[in-house]
């Protein structure tokens, strides 16, 4: 199977769309964490698979491009500004919910340093994140249902593949919250 450019960007644009709706639940519930920890906890688990896929196709890409790949050079890079906050997008996401998975499974004893750092990666994640979605909002509506929609989805070899990716990563979040949300036990009753 020929995972080129336009599979890539599928892939990136249809995971880009479950994570901006699932993100954008995540963020509800920032605004009222104590009392929407449950919820919190849960989606924040649940996202994780999707934000694997998404750090893998767009790390696949990169390295496709800076590797010297023809059909990815031809296709050019990002605008720069978000070839520069790229990586530090990819960093701080794995700070931010490596911390979280780290505060709800962690030992008690770091769970004020894995707060602050929780809190002070998800300001500066927020930041670039903005930046990122904005600058990409537009390649995210024209790909993100290509895939998914009967008229376009076979234009591109593997959409079936890519769409199994896509929700097998939401199945495996699910389990993964659902495994875990029991852990907000503690935090709820102050322990």
């Amino acid at each position: 199977m020929r995972w080129g450019v336009q599979a890539n960007e599928r892939l990136t644009g249809s995971t880009a769309l479950v994570l901006l709706v699932l993100l954008a639940i995540e963020g509800v519930t920032v605004l009222r964490v104590h009392s929407l920890l449950t919820i919190h906890v849960f989606v924040g688990m649940l996202v994780i698979p999707p934000i694997l896929v998404k750090i893998s196709s767009t790390t696949w890409r990169f390295a496709r491009y800076y590797i010297g790949s023809p059909e990815y050079r031809h296709n050019g890079p990002p605008p720069i500004a978000l070839r520069v906050i790229g990586p530090f997008v990819v960093v701080l996401t794995v700070v931010l919910f490596g911390s979280g998975v780290l505060l709800l499974l962690g030992p008690t004893a770091w769970r004020g340093q894995m707060l602050q750092l929780h809190q002070a990666s998800f300001i500066l994640w927020f930041i670039l994140m903005t930046v990122h979605v904005l600058g990409h909002l537009g390649d995210m509506a024209r790909l993100s249902t290509k895939d998914w929609a009967r008229r376009t989805r076979g234009l591109v070899s593997g959409s079936r593949a890519r769409r199994l990716l896509t929700t097998v990563s939401l199945l495996v979040g699910l389990v993964l919250a659902f495994l875990t949300v029991s852990r907000v036990g503690p935090w709820l009753h102050g322990a």
